[in-house]
């Protein structure tokens, strides 16, 4: 199998167990947005500052902002933009996770365009199509991030925003997340299919997935790399025993097109 049908079968099977990323977003908090009151995660703890939807921003709302939720899928962020008036399609290569952007669409009764595709490929969108994207922690699962950047840039309009979550790699020198403190297991940049077979088939058994480890060069950089410019950046944690040590995560905001 492709590394990718590997990770879209394991997502699967935590979207079944329960995974915190597919809990989708409740009645409650959908009636919220509709009247103003929202927010949103790119990395884990730390909601998007509203300020980061400008200008596409009117008010609490977002009338009509063609927005594409890329590697999106679990039934959290999609339903607020759709609340605050967003045209939403949301991509993902999990079919699980795609079922529960379904399951809360048909609950609330809006229509979203669901696309289940492989974000390692060319995206299956028209260039200068989108207004937003938004791209929560998830090129973890991409082994070529330069090519998830350069097909962000296209299907951006001019002067559409990305705003994507990052793991900053350090979650990736340790094995085991409940040892306190933690012990320094692999090297960085970590990228399992240049390690031995048994090292892959081990992660693969144990529902980890193939998953790998970016340098600020490719994600950073590669943002910038794409004719993408930077506009505004925060890190974040999570509630891991490594995560008490250090940010691992960062949110970025990009613009295509000149910063006025």
């Amino acid at each position: 199998m492709n590394y990718t049908d590997i990770n879209a079968d394991t997502i699967d099977k935590w979207v079944d167990g329960g995974w915190e990323w597919s809990v989708a977003s409740t009645t409650e908090a959908y009636s919220a947005a509709k009247k103003g009151i929202w927010d949103v995660l790119l990395t884990p703890l730390i909601s998007v500052p509203h300020h980061w939807f400008l200008p596409y921003l009117n008010g609490e709302r977002l009338d009509g902002v063609k927005l594409l939720g890329l590697a999106c899928g679990g039934g959290q962020q999609m339903p607020i933009f759709q609340a605050l008036g967003a045209q939403c399609t949301v991509l993902d290569y999990s079919q699980r996770q795609l079922d529960r952007e379904r399951e809360v669409a048909d609950r609330e009764g809006y229509d979203i365009n669901i696309v289940r595709a492989d974000m390692t490929k060319r995206l299956p969108f028209d260039d200068n199509c989108f207004d937003i994207i938004f791209h929560p922690v998830s090129n973890v699962y991409v082994e070529d991030v330069y090519h998830v950047w350069n097909e962000c840039y296209r299907v951006l309009r001019s002067g559409g925003i990305l705003l994507a979550g990052l793991d900053n790699g350090l979650n990736f020198l340790i094995d085991d997340e409940f040892i306190d403190p933690p012990v320094i297991k692999n090297k960085l940049p970590f990228n399992p299919l240049k390690m031995d077979i048994g090292f892959r088939k081990k992660m693969i058994d144990n529902d980890e997935g193939i998953q790998f480890s970016h340098t600020a060069e490719e994600q950073i950089g590669g943002q910038l790399k794409a004719g993408l410019l930077l506009t505004h950046l925060y890190e974040d944690t999570d509630n891991s025993v490594l995560g008490q040590y250090v940010p691992l995560f960062m949110a970025t905001r990009a613009i295509k097109g000149s910063i006025l």
